[in-house]
């Protein structure tokens, strides 16, 4: 069985963790991995959602192997390129929904931080073991952990490696949904039909002009022109946008 596997049905592709004796640590062969299904991903226009998640009960993820440490693949940030550490940082157009079951730590607790929707079992457990083990590169989680809690929050974590339980996680907005052990299937199920009722195209242009403004100033964000919502105008989606409400009937959307 691959280290990472990568399933698509019905507008979904889903990537699977799979090293649960390792729980499901990262090393180079699973960034290889991750790189060539973000690629897929993004590139296959019949992909409108995509899912992260872990095999095993203990782990989501236990961080970067650190007897295989990850090295990147292709040039690309690890995480397969969506983390923005260690390389080029390939940010991934289409929705992603990740859900965590058990330790999400460093490096696993970074990809989670990638998640657009984060969804989480009530035996998940996010924290920075790097303060304790004495051990620091360019750790790109700090920066969304201070951006993604409460101040206070966050520098817990980072400065004095505390650990957030997935209650916490919620009550201070980190994550959407927890659930109890055991239904993260049924909460990713729900999530995806979500989505899948909202236009795809507009889902990346919406979460492709959110994450452009939010490195400028709101009135520079305001003023700005977004391409992916320019293009999104002339597709038949858009069409179908307004015959569906013209019609007074639910649009039929196919992703073009």
């Amino acid at each position: 069985m691959a280290l990472v596997e990568f399933t698509c049905r019905k507008h979904v592709g889903e990537v699977v963790l799979n090293r649960p004796a390792a729980l499901n640590a990262i090393n180079d062969e699973m960034e290889a991995l991750l790189a060539a299904a973000w690629e897929q991903i993004d590139g296959d226009p019949g992909i409108w959602v995509a899912v992260l998640r872990s095999q095993g009960t203990k782990a989501f993820c236990a961080g970067g192997d650190m007897r295989e440490p990850p090295q990147g693949h292709a040039g690309l940030s690890l995480g397969g390129g969506i983390t923005g550490i260690g390389g080029r940082f390939r940010p991934l157009r289409k929705p992603l929904v990740c859900a965590v079951n058990g330790y999400a730590l460093g490096l696993g607790f970074e990809i989670a931080l990638c998640a657009d929707i984060l969804l989480a079992s009530s035996d998940a457990r996010f924290s920075l073991p790097e303060t304790r083990n004495g051990v620091i590169g360019h750790c790109g989680v700090v920066h969304r952990a201070i951006r993604q809690l409460p101040h206070h929050i966050a520098l817990a974590l980072i400065i004095a490696g505390e650990t957030l339980d997935a209650a916490s996680a919620a009550r201070f907005g980190l994550v959407n949904e927890c659930v109890d052990v055991g239904g993260l299937p049924d909460a990713i199920d729900r999530w995806i039909s979500k989505l899948l009722q909202c236009s795809p195209l507009v889902a990346q242009a919406a979460k492709a002009a959110a994450t452009a403004g939010l490195g400028v100033s709101l009135p520079t964000a305001l003023s700005q022109r977004y391409p992916s919502i320019d293009a999104y105008q002339s597709t038949a989606d858009a069409a179908e946008a307004t015959a569906a409400w013209r019609g007074r009937r639910a649009p039929v959307w196919r992703g073009g």
